[in-house]
């Protein structure tokens, strides 16, 4: 066995583990950063004077940068490296968090809040595809899925420090906090991260072999893993940059792509429909404003623990069909939750329930995503799939308040999310059933092929 072959079949070290970790905590700025825009967006409209659509485009600034960021910036990952895209990407966002503090203006915030999104874009392109590198077959799910759950652990726990920061010392406050958390997260990517294996095996950058007999050591294999396949894995090193994004519209990879795109984008759809709309929506359904706040904070916890629980069942049954199911019940258990809004208790136990669900949706398909792009193409296929996926993000809110303006109600709201998201099921249904290890989508047909098709 090669090492790519031997980390599928071998129990997962403590660095392992270690290396998810800190993923995780990156993945959670994306969190805290959503939020921070979120909790200051009073002060900031107060001191700037802003309008409700001038807010709006605030609030915007920061997805589109993380769109951007995924699109634009990850596929230089497949070019020059995870790890050195990462160690730019974490130190971009640390800058624009900084920035954003010393803002004197609007037009200075939401320049300062689209680099910060470039940086996250980028970072959790890089950190999703080196967690599902690092991990082996049988937790690849679960270190993908906690993984995840970094995000609702980011949003809540920073959302906490941004009401008591922003309290005591004021709305900049809140994004030098940022910027301090990801200089410490960048400080952590130099000690501990190394650079993707597939990206050595593949690639073969200067060094590969020495750096991957040290990847060895720190994995706890046996020496003989260093050993390369006969040929570099997908073909020519150092693949330009168009290249890299041709190659997802490749006969081999065009249906993979089409597929991972609509569901990244339904899902999406959904997940940040019922993150940023709830609280209002179940106060338009007879709630009062605060249990509505606590109903979108149901959400939230529920988030946390269905990434979880996504991830454990993996370890029983194939990703895919985990996904397909919790698609299915995300769809049907937004409905039903609307519906029992007048039954305080129910509705909460079913905001953890549809909480739950979603998230476990993102997990699933941020699991699916890496499994299906040769490693050559891995950086910018997840790149772009969360790029795309960030576009059904900004439209969500948008959509949902024309609806309202034109007199739907709560329930048609999340009747007509709740078939987007069947959508996202219809594509996860499409796609082909992995096989074997993540080593087997090297032979770049979107499909796991197993280790033997590297002998």
């Amino acid at each position: 066995m090669n090492i790519r072959e031997r980390i599928d079949a071998s129990p997962m070290s403590p660095f392992q583990w270690v290396v998810v970790g800190v993923c995780t905590f990156l993945n959670a700025l994306d969190g805290f950063d959503v939020l921070a825009m979120a909790f200051t967006a009073n002060r900031v409209s107060t001191e700037f004077g802003l309008s409700g659509s001038q807010l709006g485009v605030l609030l915007s600034a920061g997805l589109f940068g993380m769109a951007a960021g995924s699109l634009v910036l990850a596929p230089f990952a497949d070019v020059f490296g995870r790890r050195p895209m990462l160690l730019f990407t974490t130190g971009l966002a640390a800058a624009g968090m900084f920035l954003s503090a010393t803002a004197h203006s609007v037009l200075e915030l939401g320049l300062w809040r689209v680099v910060t999104g470039l940086g996250v874009g980028g970072i959790l392109a890089c950190t999703n595809v080196i967690t599902s590198e690092y991990a082996n077959k049988r937790w690849r799910g679960m270190a993908v899925s906690i993984y995840t759950a970094g995000y609702g652990v980011g949003a809540t726990l920073g959302g906490m420090a941004a009401v008591s920061l922003q309290a005591s010392f004021g709305w900049r406050s809140v994004f030098v906090f940022g910027g301090i958390v990801s200089t410490i997260a960048l400080l952590l990517l130099l000690a501990i991260v190394p650079e993707s294996v597939d990206f050595l095996v593949s690639k073969r950058p200067a060094r590969a072999e020495a750096r991957l007999a040290a990847l060895v050591r720190r994995l706890r294999l046996n020496q003989d893993t260093v050993l390369l396949p006969e040929a570099a894995v997908g073909g020519a090193v150092g693949a330009a940059k168009g290249k890299q994004l041709t190659a997802l519209f490749s006969p081999a990879n065009r249906r993979s792509t089409a597929l991972i795109w609509v569901a990244f984008f339904a899902t999406m759809f959904g997940f940040y429909f019922v993150n940023s709309w709830t609280p209002k929506l179940l106060v338009t359904a007879g709630m009062t404003e605060s249990q509505g706040v606590v109903g979108g904070l149901m959400l939230t916890l529920g988030g946390t623990f269905g990434s979880l629980l996504f991830g454990a069942l993996t370890t029983k049954w194939e990703a895919r069909k985990v996904l397909l199911v919790f698609t299915v019940l995300s769809s049907i258990t937004m409905v039903l939750f609307i519906s029992v809004a007048g039954i305080l208790a129910l509705a909460f136990a079913m905001g953890i329930v549809v909480g739950m669900l979603i998230n476990g949706c993102i997990a699933g398909l941020y699991t699916l995503a890496p499994a299906s792009y040769a490693p050559q193409n891995r950086g910018t296929g997840v790149g772009w799939a969360i790029g795309v996926g960030r576009f059904g993000a900004i439209l969500a809110p948008l959509a949902a308040g024309a609806l309202l303006d034109a007199a739907w109600t709560a329930g048609q709201l999340y009747l007509g999310v709740g078939i987007v998201v069947l959508v996202a099921a219809a594509a996860v249904a499409f796609m082909r059933s992995p096989q074997g290890t993540i080593a087997g989508a090297a032979t770049g047909n979107g499909v796991l092929e197993g280790a033997a098709a590297h002998k």
